[in-house]
């Protein structure tokens, strides 16, 4: 069943509307199922003429607004079963009313003759109306706050007693869709995507990448999002909103977009959360930053500085002169009761190559040497090897323990479709940030790796099909267990997900002139059958 929520409008206009013909001719037999009192008893009359008299229901449903002299307020629900379900009765309408109602907290049982008036129609079509005014009748104020989401818990509460087709609960991983006049602005001036769309994949990308929250405002500016940020009394950030350049009001204003309605996991409360990481994580980002930044050895150095990172230098023993290799530390960074943690104690230090093969100092001045600002084929492939173990590991552990996986699943696909199809089947339910795993952070940190490296070419293409495939592995992974959990749009999101990512690998690995058509299966719930993807090459 899926409910949807409207509100405002005239009471008597509805009414007639609903037992009217509709647009065309769609209403068959409109009557009242249910109300707050005996529907019969509420049933509008048939004229002489043989139309309804609408003239008692109104009034008896507009008399609370006015005995607290308010306007009148009308809420408005529709509720429809799935086009596979079987028609239902009244008495099975009427029972669906009344839990929408008692849900939502505008009637709850037992408040029949205190709560609001409301009736719910039923004409034809495997739906019903349920309408309402927003004045309660013993004078309190009738709320409608998370109307939605108490109606969605309604419908698979009734969904799961009737055996009817099961929906996806209101948990929020859904992103908030454009609205119609969002979608017909951008058909009006041509733009390729709708601005709330395009900034929440360039938010997304964007927090994925960065190793700290002014990391990821640079990310936000390079990338040409304007950000405006929300401050505390005591100066802290609290909040931020984006927008696009082209994108203003008639007034030549920005419109601005908070993290919150992109996604409810875009938050800064929750994007701060996810940056949280050990102190051996955000060592190896920053040294891995200042290596993609510097064009020599003393400028790599000097970023270290500048980013609170403790350098110790190691000199030949041949030449005392000559520098032949680096370890580094964070303040903090101290080794207590034999293990390396915050605390007091002796500093822990790591040379650059405990951190990565490709941070040793002497690979870093071949690459200076070169001059080129590109990584090597080597380092590369041996990032896409770390990020394709990482996936594998946190693919095992969802299979192995699917309960406590919720960080392992927050991993980003590389490519960018697959990534907006995966990203519902990621988030967690109201955009709770998990608590960290090993395997979650490990594959962070993978990723953001891979975002320095820049992007794939010929020479990594099989190190980065390699990538591609453990993590389809993981994203199937994924859609398992959101099956398992009974999270069906999300599994759909998934398989959807893998789906693409498994024929990206195919097709890389197809020659060129005969590309074939990538047949997969897709078996979420709900959506029994198989899809057929064209492929498309290159990355």
């Amino acid at each position: 069943m899926i409910g949807k929520v409207r509100r405002g409008g005239r009471v008597a206009g509805l009414l007639r509307y609903l037992y009217g013909p509709g647009k065309a001719n769609e209403h068959v037999n409109p009557h009242l199922v249910a109300g707050w009192r005996d529907p019969d008893e509420l049933e509008p009359p048939l004229r002489a003429d043989g139309k309804r008299d609408f003239t008692r229901l109104t009034t008896l449903l507009r008399q609370p607004c006015a005995a607290i002299g308010e306007a009148e307020r009308v809420w408005h629900c529709i509720v429809r079963a799935a086009p596979q379900d079987r028609d239902l009765t009244d008495a099975e309408w009427a029972h669906l009313a009344r839990e929408v109602m008692h849900r939502t907290g505008l009637a709850p049982y037992g408040q029949e003759a205190q709560a609001v008036r409301w009736v719910a129609v039923h004409h034809g079509d495997n739906h019903i109306h349920i309408v309402a005014t927003l004045a309660r009748q013993d004078g309190g104020k009738a709320r409608t706050s998370n109307d939605f989401y108490r109606l969605r818990e309604a419908c698979r509460a009734v969904e799961a007693e009737l055996g009817l087709r099961r929906t996806a609960p209101g948990d929020r991983t859904a992103a908030k869709r454009p609205t119609r006049a969002e979608r017909e602005q951008a058909g009006r001036r041509g733009w390729s995507q709708i601005p709330r769309e395009a900034l929440r994949s360039q938010v997304a990308a964007a927090a994925a990448a960065a190793l700290s929250p002014e990391d990821f405002l640079a990310r936000l500016a390079q990338a040409g999002v304007r950000v405006r940020l929300r401050r505390r009394d005591d100066g802290e950030v609290a909040g931020y909103a984006v927008a696009l350049d082209h994108h203003r009001t008639a007034a030549g204003a920005h419109v601005w977009c908070g993290g919150g309605a992109l996604a409810a996991d875009l938050t800064w409360p929750k994007l701060c959360a996810r940056w949280r990481r050990t102190p051996l994580d955000e060592l190896r980002e920053k040294v891995a930053a200042a290596a993609r930044d510097a064009r020599d050895e003393g400028e790599f150095f000097r970023c270290l500085a500048e980013q609170g990172v403790l350098v110790r230098l190691r000199h030949s023993q041949a030449n005392p002169g000559q520098v032949t290799g680096y370890a580094v530390s964070l303040p903090g960074m101290t080794r207590t009761a034999g293990r390396a943690g915050r605390g007091s104690g002796e500093q822990v230090w790591y040379a650059g190559g405990r951190l990565a093969d490709w941070l040793t100092l002497p690979r870093l001045r071949r690459r200076w040497r070169t001059g080129g600002e590109d990584w090597t084929r080597a380092e590369r492939e041996a990032l896409y090897g770390e990020a394709a173990r990482a996936a594998s590991a946190a693919a095992a552990r969802i299979r192995q323990a699917p309960a406590s996986a919720a960080d392992a699943a927050l991993g980003n696909p590389v490519l960018a479709k697959a990534a907006e199809e995966y990203e519902r089947a990621a988030r967690t339910a109201y955009g709770r940030i998990p608590a960290p795993s090993p395997e979650g952070v490990r594959l962070r940190s993978a990723v953001r790796l891979l975002a320095l490296s820049g992007v794939m070419d010929r020479d990594t293409t099989l190190a980065g099909m390699v990538v591609i495939g453990a993590l389809a592995s993981l994203v199937a992974a994924v859609a398992d267990m959101r099956r398992a959990q009974q999270h069906a749009a999300q599994a759909a999101a998934a398989h959807q997900a893998a789906n693409r990512l498994l024929t990206q690998v195919t097709v890389s690995a197809m020659p060129p002139t005969h590309p074939q058509p990538v047949r997969l299966r897709q078996d979420s719930p709900g959506q029994p059958g198989s899809t057929v993807r064209e492929p498309r090459h290159g990355w």
